[in-house]
């Protein structure tokens, strides 16, 4: 990241922290009442033993973690199955352009009309036929090579041959198939972890992303032009999608044999870090750094007093030594 970038994440690290402990507040009654005794969301999440983290390396940038934390991104991955017979049809008709994909996740099902119609317009200028996922009232502008549905397989669609790009919110399980399926995507991001989910994917080189409340027809026309006639989106997705599925074992049975491990063993104890069990200044060291710097306060202290009284004792000496002379 640039200075200004780092500088903004860690505005936004502390702010998150504030929003996360502020909803976490509410929830420690209910985890109090629960299991009989006082006690926080954050103390209970700290119990855990292991952690099943829903991202993979294909996904996340290098850092150090945990040892109980397991990656097991992609979990409900799988090859895609066909797809219904009149929803096979359409896509059929997509001769060589193939189609685009577009969902904006199941928690926004419909959208203004000033924005679908924007949408609909953007869609209805790309030669590739598109599925799109919206329960809402049909836009004026709908083009007829754009088929709206309430539900789609998406895994399926994204699977199929004649898929070229994925417009998608950024979601974590829709960016997954669509590394497992090597489709490049264009992300149109509204919330939670969906803007770093697609910050993510356009620094991998797999993704155009915009701006969903300064959104333009062009532009969205404009990024899937790029993500389908520009090789290096495919070649780039491909390559994760290939680290991906080179792995020793599924996610899903990583995810098992973890699952198992941790009942065969009656938990995993070896592997929870005693940080847990510290308070906040333990952990980050503020009762050694105050012991330190009283320390270092009280040498210097002690130095400068020292100095001082040499130099008053020498200064007398030669005091007495002139009025002698």
């Amino acid at each position: 990241m640039s200075f200004p970038e780092r500088v903004q994440n860690v505005f936004y690290t502390f702010m998150y922290q504030w929003i996360v402990e502020e909803i976490w507040s509410h929830w420690n009654s209910y985890y109090s009442e629960v299991l009989g005794e006082p006690t926080t969301l954050c103390e209970t999440m700290g119990k855990a033993d292991i952690w099943l983290i829903r991202t993979y390396w294909d996904f996340e940038f290098p850092r150090p973690l945990l040892p109980n934390f397991v990656f097991v991104g992609g979990l409900h991955c799988r090859p895609a199955n066909p797809l219904p017979q009149e929803m096979e049809e359409f896509v059929q008709s997509s001769g060589e352009h193939g189609i685009v994909i577009f969902s904006l996740g199941s928690l926004v099902r419909n959208l203004t009309d000033e924005k679908a119609n924007l949408l609909a317009e953007a869609l209805g200028q790309i030669p590739q036929k598109v599925i799109w996922r919206y329960a809402g009232k049909k836009p004026r502008t709908l083009a007829s090579n754009t088929r709206l549905y309430d539900w789609l397989p998406q895994n399926d669609l994204l699977g199929h041959p004649k898929t070229r790009a994925f417009i998608t919110h950024g979601g974590t399980n829709g960016i997954y198939e669509a590394i497992y399926h090597g489709i490049p995507m264009v992300g149109i991001p509204l919330f939670a972890d969906q803007p770093d989910n697609l910050a993510h994917m356009k620094v991998k080189g797999v993704a155009e992303v915009l701006n969903f409340a300064t959104l333009r027809a062009q532009d969205l026309v404009d990024a899937l032009n790029t993500v389908i006639n520009g090789t290096r989106y495919k070649e780039n997705v491909m390559k994760l999608s290939r680290i991906h599925h080179d792995q020793l074992l599924t996610p899903l049975e990583r995810s098992v044999y973890w699952i198992e491990f941790v009942m065969r063993h009656g938990g995993a104890k070896h592997l929870r870090p005693a940080a847990h069990s510290l308070s906040w200044y333990q952990y980050h060291c503020l009762d050694v750094v105050a012991l330190l710097t009283a320390c270092l306060a009280a040498f210097i202290f002690l130095f400068t007093k020292c100095c001082l009284y040499c130099c008053r004792t020498c200064k007398c000496k030669k005091v007495q030594k002139n009025k002698t002379q």
